[in-house]
């Protein structure tokens, strides 16, 4: 049936491309969109196109900003400068702040290294880290590294460690272990390990 229907097929092929959403997904979401009304349609078109045009991303952490020069963190004189996060992914961020436990600057790396993909530090914005940690003015002393607890995140905080060490800068890697409210029964054996690594005294 599909067959016959190019436009179908190509929406549900640039859909599937979106990390996350597997072909079932796209064909749903795809069909959603064909039921939908034009203004519907045009709305989500409209929406693209703007942050394409209109979101950057910010000269010094490397969020995403749009309507000014720098981000509300980096233009915000109250963080402290001390202290800088380094994050995966722009929306790291936010998951961060509405925590309200850190009150520093951040950088965001767009991505982890992962060799078997081909990705090196240099297609990261690690070299603008360096540059950043490197700049005379540069206040740092102190980095938290948040990012995931899979290989590839091991893999980039064992290499940013090294660059931190060098630069004798303190390096510090986010807590992972048990959730609040988590338990143990249902908690996989990575995790529990990695809790038990980062157990504290009471």
């Amino acid at each position: 049936m599909l067959g016959k229907i190019p436009s179908l097929n190509k929406l549900i092929l640039e859909l599937g491309r979106i990390p996350g959403i597997g072909p079932k997904s796209a064909q749903r979401m795809a069909y959603h969109l064909m039921r939908s009304p034009l203004s519907q349609v045009e709305g989500l078109r409209e929406s693209l196109k703007a942050i394409k045009l209109n979101v950057k991303e910010c000269p010094t952490c490397f969020a995403f900003v749009e309507g000014q020069t720098l981000c509300e963190v980096c233009d915000d004189i109250h963080r402290r400068e001390d202290l800088l996060c380094i994050v995966e992914d722009p929306s790291d961020i936010d998951s961060i702040e509405s925590s309200g436990a850190f009150k520093g600057r951040y950088h965001v790396l767009h991505g982890t290294i992962s060799p078997l993909d081909g990705i090196q530090p240099e297609d990261l914005k690690i070299p603008a880290l360096l540059h950043r940690l490197d700049d005379p003015d540069s206040k740092v002393k102190e980095v938290v590294l948040a990012l995931d607890a899979d290989l590839e995140g091991d893999t980039t905080v064992l290499y940013l460690a090294k660059l931190l060490k060098q630069r004798g800068i303190s390096a510090y890697r986010i807590a992972h272990g048990v959730p609040i409210g988590g338990d143990i029964d249902y908690i996989d054996h990575r995790t529990l390990g990695r809790a038990i690594e980062n157990k504290v005294q009471v």
